[in-house]
Parts: structure tokens; C-alpha cells; sequence
């Protein structure tokens, strides 16, 4: 990590949505059995997810995401399938899918979309950083359970951190997508790109998965060549995101860019352009002329954005 980067600590960190996981997994104690026993233990707790949304209870204001395992069978959750998230001091934390309709939910709870839970606030740092590893494990294990050699039913082992087959005896393991998410920059100007479903007047951080056999730094110049045209030499590394669409970590890098040319690729983006440090401040403080905006806190691409801003800022004025 680059040590010069404002907020590269770990304290700044936490502010990135679902980086703020503090759930201890005491990954070298799973056995088999530690779902079960973890349900059976006093304090035990569980995030309920369907199709990519969590149910909360509502009331006085304030949104609790956790449930007692009574409470969760009472909305159908399929305890069998439950995953040990790990313990806090509590007691231990569990992920359970449910089939309970979201539109006759009892009074008090609404499942509420991942994505709307993080942009408008209903979570702390450390219960969004559980939901994003519990929606990453259970959209895993969603997807996986035949076998990929044999075709057989694979079971779940480990408290929900493997899947083994009977049939061949193949074990499967949680996977996560790694992706390269960047800014290139260039003196006192960035490259930010528009995607087609993006929000009204919204520029980011270009981005694409690692391919089989890249570094991060080759995924970054590859990714940044291939969507606008811009040559990258020294590659930064400054902070990663858990994104849980459906299991993704989003490594941030600072790219620094080699040619200034964009020859961006319409067929993925909009537009793809650079920005000057002074116009990105105002997109950030939401003054821009044209209403243009970057990503919302939380996002890593505003972290990056604003980091390089804010580092520009402080060196032009000799801080």
C-alpha cells in the first residue's frame, strides 16, 4: 500500500462499505458440525438473505439485521443451510437463506436490497462488512451444489466454507472474483468513464475482473487500455472492497498514466473522458455546473477519487 495515501489506515478503511467486518471466524476451529453447534449456542444470531436482500427489523428509527434462531425459523429460513460467519464476544454469527414471501412479512421486518441498505446508511460499518460475507457465502454455495467433475450432489461441510461431493470425494471451496477497479491519473488530471446504467450526471473509476494468469498491476493496464485507449505504467495499490454482487473483492489502484489520447470503447461505455482536479472537487462537493457527480460514500471508487483529490490539493498548496 502506498503509506503517502491519506486515509490508508485502517481507521479510514473501515469507511468503505462492507470492508468493516470485525466477526472473529475462527476459520482453524470449523469442524463439520459448526453451524450446528453454533445455532445451538446461547446468543447465537442470524442475518436472513433472499435474492439479494436482507431482512431487517424496523422500529424507533434505528434497523436491527439479526435474529434469533427461533425467530428465524419462524420466517422460514432454511436452518440446514445455515453458515457460521464466526463469533463476536456476543456470541456466534450465522448467514440463513429463507423462503418467506418479502411481501407478507410480519409487521416490523422488510427485506430491504443490499445495494439500498449500504447507500442509505441502515447499517454500521461492521454488521455491513457480515452482510457482505454472509451474501457472498450463501450466493456461493446457491451455485454450487452439484459437482463439477461428477455431477452429484455436493453437502456442506465446515460450517459452510467447503462442499464436498460423496459421489468422487471432490472438494470444493467459497470463491471470491477478484476485479481491478482504478483511477488513472495524469498530472493534475483523472480518467473517469460513464457506464450506460450508471445514475443521472455519474462518473467512476474504470474497472474488470483479474483474468486467469494476471497480476493486478497487468489487469490494470490491460482493463484501462482496452476501455479507453490510455497507455498505464506504475501501478499503486491503495485499499480493497468486499462487494457482494454476488462475491467480488475490488482492488483499488492509483494508475499512472503513460498517454493521454482516450479512445474509449462506446460498446461499454458512455463516455470516457479526463477531468481536472478543481472540477472533480466540485463533483465531489455535488457544485458541479452540469450536475455531474461521482459514486457515493462508501463506494472504493470515490475513496480513490477523493483521495487523489484531496493529495492533489494538499500538494499544490504546499501543505
Amino acid at each position: 500500500m502506498d503509506s503517502t495515501w491519506p486515509g490508508s489506515g485502517p481507521q479510514m478503511q473501515a469507511q468503505i462499505a462492507f470492508a468493516g467486518n470485525r466477526i472473529d471466524p475462527q476459520s482453524e476451529k470449523r469442524g463439520d458440525d459448526a453451524a450446528e453447534q453454533a445455532l445451538a449456542a446461547p446468543g447465537a444470531r442470524l442475518m436472513l438473505m433472499r435474492e439479494g436482500r436482507l431482512c431487517l427489523k424496523t422500529g424507533q428509527g434505528a434497523f436491527d439485521a439479526y435474529f434469533s434462531p427461533a425467530e428465524a425459523a419462524g420466517l422460514s429460513a432454511r436452518m440446514d443451510e445455515a453458515v457460521l460467519l464466526g463469533h463476536t464476544e456476543g456470541g456466534p454469527v450465522l448467514a440463513a437463506p429463507h423462503d418467506h414471501d418479502r411481501e407478507s412479512l410480519p409487521e416490523g421486518i422488510k427485506a430491504i436490497d443490499f445495494r439500498s441498505i449500504y447507500i442509505q446508511g441502515l447499517l454500521d460499518a461492521p454488521d455491513l462488512g457480515a452482510l457482505a460475507q454472509g451474501a457472498a457465502l450463501l450466493a456461493w454455495h446457491e451455485t454450487h451444489r452439484y459437482c463439477g467433475r461428477c455431477g452429484g450432489g455436493t453437502t456442506m461441510r465446515a460450517g459452510g466454507y467447503r462442499r464436498s461431493c460423496p459421489r468422487c470425494g471432490r472438494e470444493n471451496f467459497p470463491r471470491t472474483d477478484p476485479v481491478v477497479i482504478m483511477l488513472a491519473v495524469r498530472g493534475e488530471r483523472c480518467l473517469l468513464g460513464r457506464s450506460p446504467h450508471f445514475a443521472p450526471g455519474m462518473y467512476s473509476c474504470l474497472a474488470g475482473f483479474i483474468e486467469p494468469g494476471e497480476t493486478i498491476e497487468r489487469a490494470v493496464r490491460r482493463e484501462t487500455l482496452e476501455e479507453s485507449g490510455v497507455r498505464i505504467g506504475r501501478v499503486r495499490y491503495c485499499a480493497s472492497q468486499p462487494w457482494p454482487f454476488p462475491h467480488s473483492l475490488m482492488i483499488g489502484c492509483i494508475a499512472e498514466a503513460e498517454s493521454a489520447a482516450v479512445d474509449p470503447d462506446l460498446s461499454e461505455l458512455e463516455d470516457c473522458r479526463w477531468f481536472a482536479r478543481d472540477e472533480v472537487m466540485r463533483m465531489l462537493a455535488g457544485t458541479h455546473e452540469a450536475g455531474l457527480t461521482v459514486p457515493p460514500e462508501g463506494a472504493i471508487a470515490r475513496y480513490l477519487i477523493a483521495g487523489w483529490a484531496h493529495r492533489s490539493a494538499t500538494e499544490t498548496s504546499g501543505a
